[in-house]
């Protein structure tokens, strides 16, 4: 069999029809706080992806900022608090 056929095959099966794509880019929708509130409006594929990689973005910048925060905070607790918060993070 040639590797033209095999890669056919094994594309054909792992392919997403457009009605897929479509049922994803809706649920990806649904969890966007920007498009959440926007279900009457239409918004194309490509910038409902767009929204997502920005509000990744966005929640990565505010697990830094937290990250930050907390490490501040831990360095002015007392040693044997700041023990117990470590524990607790990390179970």
């Amino acid at each position: 069999m040639s590797s033209r056929k095999s890669r056919s095959r094994q594309s054909g099966s792992s392919r997403i029809n457009d009605d897929q794509i479509l049922d994803l880019v809706t649920k990806l929708q649904q969890l966007l706080p920007e498009t959440r509130n926007r279900r009457s409006e239409k918004v194309s594929a490509a910038k409902a992806l767009q929204e997502t990689c920005n509000y990744i973005k966005s929640l990565h910048r505010e697990v830094d900022d937290l990250s930050e925060r907390l490490s501040e905070l831990l360095e002015t607790t007392d040693t044997t608090q700041a023990a117990i918060i470590r524990n607790l993070l990390m179970k």
